[in-house]
Order: C-alpha cells, then structure tokens, then sequence
C-alpha cells in the first residue's frame, strides 16, 4: 500500500469506510475506477456530489426525496389512516415493492442501540406523536434484530404512556421475514406475506 501513489491510497481508505467494503475491494474499485476515461469520472464524482445536492429529507415522513414533501406524504390517494414506522429508507422502498401496503411512512434513520451511544434522541422516533392525529393503525415495522424490537417496544410504550391515543391500534410486521434479516433484502412476495401476518402489539 505504501509503494502506492498518495492519491490512490487515500481513495482506497475512502471506499474502506463504506459498509460491506473491505480493502481487497477497495483496491479493485480504485483501479477499475483509474483505468476508466476522465471524463467517465468526471461523471461519477458529479453523481456522487448530487446525492447530497439534490436531495432532501422530507419534513414529514423523513424519508429521502427530490423534493419537500416527498411524493408519498403528497399523494392524496395514500391511506392516511395507516401509518407504517420503519427504520431506514431503502427498508420503505422493499415494503412499497410489495405492492400490498398504500398508507403512509414514518422513517426512524436508525434504531435504539445503547452499545453505539444512539437513544431515541438521535433518530427520528418522538416525533411519531406529532403525526398520529388520524391514524387508527401503526405498523412497527423496525427489522426484527435486538435494535428493532426494542425500538419496536420503545414506541408501543411512548404512545400508551401519552394517553392521547389510546384507540391506535399498533401492530408489528409479522411473519415472513425470518429473525436477524432486514427489512432492506427481502424481496415482494416476503415483504407481503410480513405485512398480511403483522400483530397486535401487547
């Protein structure tokens, strides 16, 4: 590494930071992405400087968007009587690829998780009180890990300890998706059979 070029080795400690990217492929993203045209890396520095330029997060839902409102807290078609909490945004796309559920969202960014200082604090979790006007069902879809069930319980209890909103009927997305998974890798058929079997939270 250190017979490396200065401005390759700090590339390849760039991609070893991503998740799932250790250094034998860091290193192989640094040389396919060296041997490509300058005007082909032009392009995907430009694509990588757009996701923080062109995107937002909705004031809603706090879901990753074009724009503020995102297109599902705009869309008057959308039940707003359900109200599904899930912990990331892609864990909202794999639930919409299953084409069973039309309510609304309620994006966390994260979990409860002691161990990595993050409390409820630090994700977008109380802020679920400010949306429940109107909602009869809430679906804790948080993945099915130690974080996501204690998130999951974390809100059931935040919302009964309100006694505001004591005829919300608050379930958990239920069978099909197997313990330790995410939400994020499952596929349609999984993310529908999850959502037709979810429960009543005790």
């Amino acid at each position: 590494m250190a017979k490396l070029p200065k401005a390759v080795t700090k590339l390849i400690e760039q991609f070893e930071r991503l998740p799932g990217i250790g250094p034998k492929s860091a290193q192989r993203l640094v040389f396919y992405l060296l041997h490509n045209p300058e005007e082909e890396i032009e392009r995907f520095a430009q694509r990588l400087k757009a996701i923080k330029t062109e995107t937002v997060t909705c004031s809603v839902c706090h879901n990753i968007a074009e724009h503020d409102p995102c297109r599902i807290c705009e869309d008057q078609t959308r039940d707003s009587s359900l109200l599904c909490v899930v912990e990331q945004p892609l864990d909202l796309i794999a639930i919409e690829s299953s084409d069973k559920y039309h309510g609304l969202y309620h994006v966390l960014h994260g979990a409860i998780d002691p161990l990595n200082n993050i409390g409820p604090d630090q994700i977008y979790l109380k802020q679920i009180l400010q949306r429940l006007d109107g909602v009869e069902e809430l679906i804790l879809a948080t993945n099915p890990t130690m974080e996501g069930e204690a998130t999951a319980l974390y809100i059931s209890e935040l919302i009964q300890d309100s006694g505001r909103f004591a005829d919300i009927k608050i379930t958990r997305i239920g069978h099909g998706l197997p313990i330790g998974s995410d939400i994020e890798y499952a596929d349609g058929v999984t993310i529908a059979r999850a959502l037709e079997g979810r429960r009543a939270v005790d």
